[in-house]
Order: C-alpha cells, then sequence, then structure tokens
C-alpha cells in the first residue's frame, strides 16, 4: 500500500518509515510530489492532522497519512501545543529545534513542576473525502530536564526525561525510542486500525 505522507519533516519521515514496515506500507513525502505544507489553522492536533491528510490526498489522488504533535507541559495549561514548531518564535527566536529547546528551559527556570507529554496524532485518509478517517493518538508522560541530554532523536527528545528509562528519548537507541514513543505509539494503533479496516 503506498501513502502520502503530509509531511516534509525528515524525522517524522524517518520514525514513520520504519515503524509502518512493518506492514509493507510505503510513505511518500508530500514534497516528493510537488504537494506544499497546508494551513494548520486549528488549535488542536486532530484537526489539524485531518485537514494536513485531506490537502495531501486531494493534490494527489492518493490516500494520505498525517501527522500532528507537540509537546503539551503541564506548567503551561498544555502548551505549547499545536504551536510546538514554533515556540522559540514567541521569544523572539528564529523557528528551529535547538531554540525551542532553549526557549523551553529559559521558561521553566525556576519552576518546580515539570511534567509534561508528548502527543502524537495520526490521521489516515483512503481520499481526500473519506468520511470515515482513521484517528490514532500516542501520548508519554515525562519531564523536562534542567538540560539537553542526548544526540538522537529530534526536537524535544534531549529534555524529554523519561523516569521509566532513567534516560531522555535522545538518548535511547532509535528502536528503543519508536517502540515508546508518542509517535511509536501513535503509528502501533494506527497500524491495528489499518489491519481490521483496510486490508
Amino acid at each position: 500500500m503506498k501513502l502520502v505522507l503530509a509531511s516534509n519533516n525528515q524525522g517524522k519521515l524517518a520514525e514513520l518509515q520504519q515503524l509502518f514496515a512493518a506492514l509493507s506500507v510505503t510513505l511518500v513525502p508530500q514534497s516528493s510530489l510537488g504537494v506544499g505544507e497546508a494551513e494548520e489553522p486549528f488549535r488542536t492536533f486532530v484537526e489539524n492532522a485531518l485537514t494536513k491528510a485531506r490537502h495531501a490526498s486531494t493534490a494527489t489522488g492518493l490516500a494520505a497519512i498525517a501527522d500532528d504533535a507537540g509537546l503539551c507541559v503541564d506548567a503551561f495549561g498544555g502548551l505549547p501545543g499545536v504551536d510546538t514548531a514554533y515556540y522559540a518564535t514567541q521569544f523572539g527566536y528564529a523557528k528551529g529545534d535547538a531554540n525551542n529547546v532553549k526557549a523551553l528551559l529559559e521558561q521553566l527556570d525556576g519552576v518546580v513542576n515539570r511534567r509534561a507529554a508528548l502527543v502524537s496524532t495520526l490521521v489516515a485518509l483512503r481520499s481526500h473525502d473519506d468520511p470515515e478517517p482513521l484517528i490514532a493518538v500516542g501520548r508519554v508522560v515525562g519531564e523536562i530536564a534542567s538540560a539537553p541530554i542526548g544526540d538522537n532523536g529530534f526536537g524535544f527528545d534531549p529534555v524529554m526525561y523519561l523516569p521509566a528509562f532513567g534516560k531522555t528519548f535522545a538518548q535511547l537507541t532509535p528502536e528503543v525510542k519508536n517502540a515508546n514513543s508518542h509517535r511509536g505509539r501513535a503509528a502501533q494503533a494506527m497500524l491495528a486500525l489499518m489491519r481490521e479496516r483496510w486490508l
């Protein structure tokens, strides 16, 4: 099965390709088909993922899958949420993973409650007007470390500390991370839905 991935994020593409290999699903990034990024005007992960999947499916005529993910920090009332990718820009920094981490650590300086969740919502469509999109959510709760640790992964992986492992996501091997991450959990749930309803 071929699915267009409604994202140009290389980190997401690599993770999802590995996770979906078990189902013989080939993910084709939308950029390779000449499709640009969709607008993401909504305040929830599921609405934005659905919009991105519909955009990619409409432009290509293919079945599509989209991921909207982010960091939800308890001390910030669940923010930055859907604004995670642009988090640093609200503090005067350029968009980017390193600046997002820097801004987060600055904003949490002196804050005792460092509990946070990484959330991934996957939406898959058979066509742009599919009335029954498949929706899978993965969530991992941890704590924001006081400084980045580890060289693997991307995004907030270097500061997302997982008490169960005694490490950040960036210290885990890709295999262990994918089996336990928010995106990994969402992908496992999505694979089960695809097997049940599409195959």
